[in-house]
């Protein structure tokens, strides 16, 4: 039982892993031995040691822009190039969203509608449309996706105000559809020995762009536990939906926002 949340041995392509939630994801699969490829546009430098102490895991980056297929299937080759198979695909990249008065359902344009859906969505079924041929060289495969808690539910607009923090309508729309993915990909793809299951999380404020401190308590007030999530608070679900501790877990959502979603 000690090694069930190991993954040691274990290839795991994170697009997005250079972001806010996905650097931290990326430091906790390394811990827990993990060979990882950082699947980003932009790459932050991963070092050999994590949060002070050694990884167990490697990891490699390796650009990749998601909103094009023939970047993702780039990527995918070079994984396999690199390290011989893949393992875990862990979506994690989202793009497109725009926020402010552009974002608002009377006035957002076609084309951002578009590209939010795209940038949520439609990079969840690209690159697992992508990743498939590979797991079946290995018999199985695993996938996670990021939803949000704004897949499940609206944003509440009386604790936006003048805030300028407006959660635009393409990002929850492309959220929830990542949540019918997911599902249709557990029922399809089962039979190919690849498990597909997703992540929700909640309130997640990057502390570089941090919203006005009255709208920081409004978020913190709407969830059961009275405060933000930290990146670290997302790491645990993820590792046990990338380890063998998740091997009878398929079509499944974890969510990770404080109890907001459950009130």
């Amino acid at each position: 039982m000690k090694d069930l949340f190991s993954l040691k041995n274990k290839v795991v392509v994170l697009t997005g892993g250079s972001g806010y939630l996905g650097s931290a994801v990326t430091e906790g699969i390394l811990e827990f031995g993990a060979s990882v490829v950082i699947a980003d546009i932009a790459h932050k430098k991963h070092e050999e040691t994590v949060s002070g102490r050694k990884a167990h895991g490697k990891s490699a980056d390796v650009v990749c822009d998601v909103s094009d297929t023939a970047s993702v299937r780039e990527m995918f080759r070079k994984t396999k190039e690199l390290y011989g198979k893949i393992d875990v695909l862990i979506n994690c990249a989202a793009f497109g969203a725009g926020f402010g008065p552009a974002g608002t359902v009377d006035k957002m344009s076609d084309e951002d509608w578009t590209k939010g859906l795209d940038g949520t969505a439609g990079v969840t079924f690209r690159c697992t449309r992508e990743v498939v041929p590979y797991f079946e060289e290995n018999g199985g495969g695993n996938i996670i996706n990021f939803s949000s808690m704004y897949g499940v539910v609206s944003p509440d607009p009386g604790i936006y105000g003048n805030s300028g923090q407006n959660n635009p309508v393409n990002y929850g729309a492309g959220k929830a559809a990542v949540l019918q993915i997911t599902r249709y990909c557990a029922a399809h793809l089962a039979q190919k020995n690849i498990r597909v299951n997703s992540i929700t999380p909640g309130p997640f404020p990057s502390p570089k762009n941090l919203p006005p401190e009255d709208f920081m308590n409004n978020l913190r007030n709407k969830t059961m536990l009275k405060r933000v999530g930290i990146p670290e608070d997302i790491v645990g679900a993820i590792i046990l939906l990338a380890s063998d501790a998740s091997s009878f877990m398929t079509g499944s959502n974890i969510v990770v926002d404080g109890g907001w979603t459950a009130w």
